[in-house]
């Protein structure tokens, strides 16, 4: 027995290749109203067996099911959510609505323009923060800063949307940076070392302050004070003993097989610009300063990277208000575009240029 409304939903042993997204579907077409009984516990076992087939659609499930309950809990002090509900379960579930009369139809899309408005900035969060994101030890909001005193009195302090897991014995205290960016200042230990992991390599502090920053492809360090012993994940996996040590006042990118050039940073710069909440940008191209934006505010910043790489930037922009960062931005080039669709999705390009 299937519905031809729950057509689109992952089969019980389909390993989803996207398991938050299969997981939200199969939730909404069960929280509908209009389902008869017996579907619904048809429905609900293959939705079990679905989770049985993968423990990451378990977890999905899991982690989905209480983000939405705390949404509902938070919406629900302000207003009914039974209309958007009804409008994302007609739009997932792709039921047969859209053939009925025009006067629900009317109020249908009412409805979903509600739903949009009041959960397409719970499912964007969905989308950004990962599970490791979600069980880190310590973690800040988008546009946020989170600042700690660890249990040797270190101090950490973490940027927007940044992420660490703590692991500290009785041998060596290592930081784990799960996402983003992290400020460090190591309280002196002489019998455990302080270490800072990505899966690009590690970093060892033999001094006090640093930098690190976590991207996808690569880690950066920043030394603000004394130096860090730094090795790549392959030379740690071979064993190696060879470090290559990172002074104040350089910068240097870490990938996984090999260290980039050391360059020369103004570390008075980049300690005032983490104290003010600033980018301080010097002859950086205009996509990765958008990137820099991108993870201090919530939603997406969009543009085409090849249109606009030639663009180079110069500046010192505030984070704690992007949109005065990005309306700075278009002031000093006329040429740049900036579009606000939603408070969630900007539109950078160059009008004009060939595409």
């Amino acid at each position: 027995m299937s519905s031809p409304a729950f057509t689109n939903l992952p089969a019980p042993d389909e390993v989803a290749a996207d398991p938050a997204q299969a997981a939200a579907e199969w939730l909404v077409c069960l929280s509908t109203d209009n389902i008869a009984p017996d579907e619904r516990a048809f429905l609900k076992a293959r939705f079990d067996a679905w989770k049985q087939a993968d423990p990451r659609h378990a977890e999905a499930a899991d982690r989905i099911g209480n983000f939405i309950g705390q949404v509902s809990r938070v919406r629900s002090a302000a207003s009914s959510t039974a209309p958007a509900h009804a409008a994302l379960n007609a739009a997932l579930c792709n039921t047969a609505e859209k053939n009925r009369k025009r006067a629900r139809s009317r109020r249908l899309g009412a409805a979903l323009a509600l739903a949009v408005a009041l959960l397409v900035p719970a499912w964007i969060g969905l989308q950004i923060y990962s599970p490791a994101y979600l069980m880190a030890d310590i973690r800040s909001a988008t546009g946020q800063w989170e600042t700690r005193t660890l249990e040797d009195g270190s101090r950490i302090t973490l940027g927007s949307g940044g992420a660490v897991n703590l692991n500290f014995d009785g041998s060596r205290r290592t930081l784990e940076l799960v996402r983003g960016e992290i400020l460090v200042d190591v309280a002196h230990d002489q019998t455990r070392p302080f270490l800072v992991e990505t899966t690009h390599g590690s970093m060892r502090a033999l001094g006090t302050r640093f930098v690190v920053s976590r991207d996808e492809a690569f880690t950066v360090l920043t030394m603000l004070e004394s130096k860090v012993a730094v090795q790549t994940a392959s030379q740690l996996a071979d064993k190696h003993s060879a470090v290559t040590e990172i002074h104040a006042g350089q910068r240097v990118r870490i990938m996984p097989n090999k260290l980039g050039r050391v360059e020369t940073v103004d570390a008075r710069s980049v300690s005032d610009a983490w104290k003010y909440h600033q980018l301080v940008v010097q002859d950086q191209p205009l996509p990765d300063v958008l990137d820099a934006l991108d993870r201090h505010r919530p939603g997406y910043i969009r543009y085409d990277r090849i249109h606009i790489e030639s663009i180079k930037v110069s500046a010192v922009l505030p984070l704690d208000d992007t949109d005065q960062a990005l309306q700075l931005l278009t002031d000093s080039f006329p040429a740049v575009r900036v579009r606000t669709l939603t408070p969630y999705l900007v539109m950078v390009d160059v009008p004009g240029e060939d595409r």
